[in-house]
């Protein structure tokens, strides 16, 4: 079988997906449904890139996670908790949380690429929300607008640009070849709005 190389971070994707994955869907079952809501999440399907789509649903994810640790943290300090050890656990669950969905992406992605008879097909942008959640891990509480724009912004540069060895991941098999590059896009991002949050409030 021929296989086409695709790419969801393309503005114009040279090869439109909706009718394979329509046809995919009705030839096949639940797991097929399943797989393709979860690497499209929900934003696959737009034409134009739909990676950027992806990433801010990603951001939106984040943000609907801190809103409500915010209120965990408002309700902890009301009984007198002390909040350094909740801090370490938030960080924790996040963490715990992306690698659960990083397996699932490597399953939904591996068997979206069947689906769609495409490698790194445009559709799946699963790999871009878990790369854009990691950018922002370890950002502490209260961090400005501006270190969500900075960090959207920097995961989608080296999403795009993929710097050594980020675009050498891409080569391996499947799902895992589909989500490595950008968990490292992610790792290089959240490096960065690390070093630049140290930077804001030292300055």
């Amino acid at each position: 079988m021929k296989v086409v190389k695709e790419s969801s971070d393309e503005l114009n994707p040279s090869v439109v997906t909706t009718a394979f994955i329509g046809r995919a869907a009705r030839e096949r079952g639940l797991k097929d449904y399943v797989a393709l809501a979860v690497a499209t999440c929900g934003v696959g399907l737009i034409p134009l890139a739909p990676g950027t789509w992806g990433s801010l649903v990603g951001v939106g994810l984040y943000l609907a996670a801190r809103a409500a640790s915010v209120q965990a943290f408002l309700y902890a300090e009301a009984r007198g908790w002390s909040t350094p050890p909740l801090v370490s656990l938030q960080t924790t669950v996040v963490l715990l949380m992306l690698i659960v969905m990083t397996i699932g992406g490597v399953w939904a992605a591996t068997r979206c690429e069947s689906l769609l008879s495409r490698k790194d097909p445009g559709a799946v942008v699963i790999d871009e929300v878990i790369g854009q959640i990691l950018t922002f891990v370890f950002l502490p509480a209260g961090v400005g607008a501006w270190a969500i724009v900075t960090g959207f912004l920097a995961f989608r540069v080296f999403d795009i640009w993929k710097p050594y060895p980020i675009r050498r991941l891409e080569s391996l098999e499947a799902g895992l070849g589909i989500m490595a590059d950008d968990v490292l896009a992610g790792v290089y991002a959240a490096t960065l709005m690390s070093l630049l949050t140290s930077m804001y409030l030292l300055f």
